[in-house]
């Protein structure tokens, strides 16, 4: 698939840089995550038109919005001319208006007529469950409901992009479940175009066809987000998958870590360059001796840190550049007496490693 929507640019401020390429497929979902400050809201400004860049350019088709040469003003297309949605976590629906005018508030402004614009705003608030409350003002809508108008408003105007900016953030549990499915039918039955950003891993698993990871504004890790989680290149991306990662130079069958550490996996990699050792927390066994008799080959002296509940499990983490961490019951933790500061030995077979180039 050719690519429908492209951006390249460099956006330079006093504290902050930020320097990617992305790119989207036509009707495709692209999630962007990364840690606060990594670049995300920047990105959607300058595909938003709201941020003119240092240089680059943001392509939609076969229109330019923006090209800046870096040496004089170039092209930027206003926001309202794009034909790009954005849709953030407050969802911004025009307080004085109805749910219906809201909707409408499109396909009016492309110069649609009232009648037709209204029945185009009725479809969308019944595709979007709220056909019944088409009189009612935001102030009179929940939280969840006003974010479904919102929707309905980016997708009535036709948008040949979508942005979203934390879509969901912002709804309770019960709600957000309910939005995370209506979006993903929604983008789906009408093939937009889709860039979201979001902190949920759950978000991109549900929503999104590819991921792009930013860190420190550079791009980190990026592909199908199935493989993107299933073997992270990054501590932020490993973190969201719920892994252990550990980044170095591929030395023998494993990876060097900062610290030393060897990391033998399943399959070794050809020598040289930069791999990446990922293993589940589950893996990771905890002993209080060295393990003795047909130990794992990838055994590590080390000091627990600190002890975290969670689901059914307590997570132990433990000192190590990078940080390793294990996921055990709490009656095992009883019975190892651990807290922090305790010495323990790490145990991982290396069946449960793989190993991907960086």
């Amino acid at each position: 698939m050719s690519d429908f929507l492209e951006a390249r640019f460099t956006v330079h401020r006093d504290d902050f840089s930020l320097d990617l390429g992305c790119a989207a497929a036509e009707g495709e979902v692209l999630a962007v995550l990364g840690p606060n400050g990594a670049g995300k809201s920047t990105l959607l400004a300058v595909l938003a038109g709201l941020l003119r860049p240092s240089a680059g350019f943001v392509r939609v088709g076969d229109q330019v919005l923006t090209d800046v040469p870096g040496t004089g003003r170039g092209t930027l297309v206003r926001p309202e001319r794009r034909a790009v949605g954005l849709l953030g976590q407050d969802g911004l629906v025009f307080p004085h208006l109805t749910a219906l005018d809201n909707v409408a508030f499109g396909p009016r402004s492309a110069g649609m007529g009232r009648a037709a614009s209204d029945a185009v705003a009725r479809r969308w608030l019944e595709d979007v469950g709220l056909g019944e409350l088409a009189d009612r003002r935001p102030a009179a809508l929940s939280g969840g409901q006003r974010q479904r108008v919102a929707l309905a408003r980016a997708l009535a105007a036709e948008p040949r992009v979508l942005l979203l900016d934390e879509p969901l953030a912002a709804l309770d549990v019960g709600t957000g479940p309910q939005m995370r499915q209506l979006l993903r039918e929604q983008v789906a039955r009408t093939g937009t175009t889709t860039v979201l950003v979001t902190h949920d891993v759950l978000d991109a698993v549900v929503l999104a066809d590819r991921v792009l990871v930013l860190d420190e504004g550079r791009v980190v890790d990026e592909g199908p987000t199935a493989a993107v989680l299933a073997a992270p290149r990054d501590p932020f991306t490993a973190t969201l998958a719920g892994v252990n990662l550990v980044v170095g130079d591929v030395r023998g069958d494993g990876v060097l870590a900062p610290d030393g550490r060897l990391v033998v996996g399943r399959e070794p990699l050809a020598p040289g360059g930069q791999g990446a050792a990922v293993f589940a927390p589950s893996a990771v066994a905890v002993h209080t001796r060295p393990p003795t008799g047909a130990s794992p080959r990838n055994v590590w002296r080390t000091t627990v840190v600190a002890l975290e509940p969670g689901h059914a499990v307590i997570r132990v983490r433990t000192a190590g550049r990078p940080e390793v961490v294990a996921d055990l019951t709490p009656a095992a933790v009883a019975e190892l007496g651990l807290r922090p500061g305790s010495e323990v030995w790490l145990s991982v077979k290396a069946t449960e490693v793989g190993l991907h180039r960086r």
